[in-house]
């Protein structure tokens, strides 16, 4: 019973991974056409690298956020701290409304850290253990990227197929048996990600919306996610309410003597 109550608690954090983030400042309105004249027609290296420039660079984050869930059916609010390291450590605690700690997470490259305030029990598991829940492509970069709002950087580059309609790309592929189609608004920015492995029956689609322009940096919003892996299908919808840079920052995890840790 614990192990299973940790593994909810898991996937929710693994979801929180895919959504992106905002402060509250002036949404920027859409354009009707592309805001950039450096598009190239018809030269997709080119367009890849203009897309790519869009993304922003960060050596540490701190996010503040409420989430409201839908697991099976079932359906619950949080509130989430998360703190990152670029390419070292990603840092999630989980409030209930009433403000106690429930959940602590640690993701880094190498590994996957779950703490149960509620089972008092600690999941510790290789980063490898993702792929119970998503495709064996996902790294713990492209984890970022999603969170971030960036571009992935594993589908930047051809063979990937890239077109343009109305001033907005679509950038479509597949690598290995995950399939991959990112719709690009006519900003430049990631309007909806759809990760699909028909194979293993795990699919994954963001939408993005409501951009924010914050230190110069657009963010979005409005962030929908919808999970299917098997027959668990998770909705969530994302209320960013702070997001700092480039600061100092701290990632506690210490287990309890009393915990049970589950390897």
């Amino acid at each position: 019973m614990k192990k299973n109550t940790l593994n909810s608690l898991l996937v929710i954090v693994l979801l929180f991974l895919t959504a992106s983030c905002k402060t509250k400042k002036n949404v920027v309105n859409n354009p009707s056409k592309v805001i950039d004249e450096k598009v190239a027609t018809n030269k997709t290296s080119e367009n890849l690298r203009l897309l790519k420039s869009k993304d922003f660079s960060y050596s540490t984050l701190s996010l503040k956020a409420k989430a409201d869930l839908s697991i099976d059916g079932n359906e619950m609010g949080v509130s989430m701290n998360v703190r990152m390291k670029k390419d070292e450590v990603i840092w999630i605690s989980i409030t209930a409304i009433a403000g106690l700690e429930v959940a602590r997470a640690m993701i880094t490259p190498d590994s996957l850290l779950v703490l149960s305030r509620l089972e008092g029990t600690a999941l510790k598991k290789p980063f490898s253990y993702i792929y119970n829940f998503a495709n064996r492509q996902i790294t713990f970069r492209m984890l970022q990227s999603v969170l971030t709002g960036n571009t992935i950087t594993e589908f930047m580059a051809e063979p990937a197929s890239l077109t343009q309609e109305e001033g907005a790309f679509t950038l479509k592929g597949e690598k290995i048996n995950l399939a991959y189609m990112i719709m690009f608004n006519n900003l430049l920015k990631p309007a909806l990600v759809h990760l699909n492995d028909v194979r293993a029956g795990q699919a994954l689609k963001v939408d993005y919306a409501n951009y924010q322009l914050v230190d110069a940096v657009l963010f979005p919003s409005t962030v929908k996610v919808n999970s299917m892996s098997g027959k668990r299908k998770v909705n969530i919808v994302f209320d960013f309410s702070k997001i700092e840079r480039n600061l100092p920052l701290d990632f506690p995890y210490t287990v309890p003597k009393r915990f049970e840790i589950i390897n």
